[in-house]
Order: structure tokens, then C-alpha cells, then sequence
């Protein structure tokens, strides 16, 4: 859970990727960011209890990380763990499949290894998404140390300044025990044009052209998923997932429309009608029984 900074800097966690969701995570107040080491997290009137696992603190996000609530549902965040050490910070709005423009700034984080040792200390950049406005952002990147990059880690960034409010947010890069099964990674670069412009199976040239002749993450740029765990009988599931389909995220197969939950879904779903097409079913078979 993230939590709003009210009057103190007041810890939150939220987890990230395949990650942790945790309360009250050690890092200092911005005078001295060490100090957590030895200090306790202090307790406030909004309480540090994370959601049950089927609430957005647990949800998959749009771009393979863990959405979860900031300030009482105020707003939402995404993180993200990249190959090669790179962390992406997304920020999203009340509803979190919306994207939540804040002002431009550079985020502060201390990282440490979850084994133990000293933080060090991180800078996420803003790196605007198209249509930001000149002077926000809804971005943020940064680069782990080359010797944290793949590993666990404790992240805590003390303040994010959101509509001229600040909150502090912390997370883990460890793996969840109890974690749901992932969502599929995203195909990205040569392999995601290979797999979307080239016909193979049961998905056909006519099928690239009914999808605009475009990759899935090129048509839902922008377009944050919410995954809701549980369908209610009657309701569209993602083929791929079996989450409530979103009517946001459509592909043509076999010259028939499928709604999936999230565009890493399509992926997979694209790649099962070229290799595995006997594996693909009529889109009215995929609804919650």
C-alpha cells in the first residue's frame, strides 16, 4: 500500500513485477535516509494493512507490474523491474487504467539488497509518455547498481509530489509465495513485429490488416489494464488468463474478434493461433461459467 505523507513521512510498500506487497518498509526521513536501519516505521490513522491478494494491491498492471492504491485510493502507481537493472515508476489516477500526469521532477530512491547491506542511493529520472503535458510526466525511470541488477532488493522512495501532495512509497523486488499465476511477458522489438505482421495458422494476412497493421503495444499505447480476478458467470474472459476480459483490449483471429485482459495477453494469444491453432476456441467459448 503506498500511503500519503500526513504530516510525517510515513512509510508504504507496494510490489512490483512478481513482487512483494509489504507495510512499513525501512528507509529514513529525507534528513537522513540511513536512519531506517535501526528505526521503526511510525503508525498513523490510515494503518498499514495490505489488500487480500484478488484487491488492486495485488493486480497485474498494464506493463507487467503490480498496480496498487496511493493516498486512500487517491491515485495509483506501477512498478516496474527490467532486465539489466532498469526501474520504471508509472503513475495512474484514481481509476488506475488511466494515466496520471505529475509534476516533472527527479525521485529520489534508496536501494539495498534484500540479503542486507548499506542503501545506495538512485535517481529516477521523469521521462514523459507521449501526450504528457510540457512540464509532467507520468514516467519516471531509473538505473539500479550493476551489482543489484536481477537480484532482490528493498526500493523506498521518500517523497512523490502529486498535484503539490507528497507521498512516500516503498517496494520489493522479491518474488511473492502465494502470488497468482503471472500474466505472460511482453514480446517487444523484432520478435513483437515478427509475431504480429507475418501470418502463420489461424492468423491471417486479412487478420493483420482488420488490426491496423500494427504491433498490440503500438494500438494500446497509453491504455492502462485492470484486472479484475474474479468474472461473474456470464462475463467475457481473457483467453489467455481466465480474468474478466476488458472490451478495451480487442485482436482479430481467424477474422473473429477476442477481448483479453492486457496487451501481453494478445501476445500469447497470437502466438498459440500460429503455432497451436487447434488450441484456439470460438470467442463465445471464452465466458465465465
Amino acid at each position: 500500500m503506498l500511503r500519503k505523507l500526513i504530516p510525517a513521512s510515513i512509510p508504504i510498500a507496494f510490489a512490483a513485477g512478481a513482487l512483494v506487497f509489504t507495510a512499513g518498509c525501512g528507509v529514513g526521513t529525507k534528513d537522513d535516509p540511513q536512519a531506517a536501519k535501526t528505526a521503526p516505521a511510525p503508525e498513523t490513522k490510515l494503518g498499514a494493512v495490505a489488500k487480500k491478494d484478488d484487491e488492486h494491491g495485488h493486480k497485474p498492471g498494464a506493463h507487467g507490474g503490480i498496480i496498487v492504491e496511493l493516498g486512500r485510493d487517491s491515485y495509483h502507481a506501477e512498478a516496474v523491474f527490467e532486465k539489466g537493472g532498469m526501474l520504471r515508476l508509472y503513475t495512474l489516477g484514481k481509476d488506475e487504467s488511466r494515466v496520471q500526469e505529475v509534476e516533472s521532477q527527479t525521485l529520489t530512491a534508496y536501494v539495498k539488497l534484500e540479503a542486507g547491506g548499506d542503501s545506495e542511493k538512485v535517481e529516477l529520472k521523469p521521462q514523459p509518455q507521449p501526450g504528457d503535458t510540457n512540464g509532467k510526466t507520468s514516467q519516471f525511470i531509473g538505473q539500479l547498481p550493476k551489482e543489484m541488477a536481477g537480484q532482490k532488493v528493498d526500493v523506498t522512495i521518500p517523497s512523490l509530489k502529486i498535484n503539490g501532495e507528497r507521498f512516500r512509497l516503498g517496494f520489493k523486488s522479491a518474488a511473492e509465495e502465494h502470488a497468482e499465476d503471472p500474466m505472460p511477458a511482453k514480446v517487444a522489438g523484432d520478435d513483437e513485429r515478427k509475431l504480429y505482421l507475418t501470418p502463420g495458422g489461424k492468423y491471417t494476412a486479412e487478420d493483420i490488416k482488420a488490426n491496423g497493421s500494427v504491433v498490440a503495444s503500438q494500438k494500446f499505447k497509453g491504455v492502462m489494464a485492470k484486472h479484475d480476478m474474479k468474472p461473474k458467470p456470464g462475463d467475457k474472459i481473457c483467453p489467455i488468463t481466465e480474468t474478466k476480459a476488458n472490451p478495451k483490449f480487442t485482436w482479430v483471429v481467424g477474422g473473429k474478434v477476442y477481448e483479453f485482459c492486457c496487451p501481453p495477453c494478445i501476445d500469447e494469444f497470437v502466438k498459440m493461433a500460429k503455432d497451436d491453432p487447434n488450441q484456439v476456441k470460438e470467442p463465445k467459448e471464452y465466458v465465465k461459467q
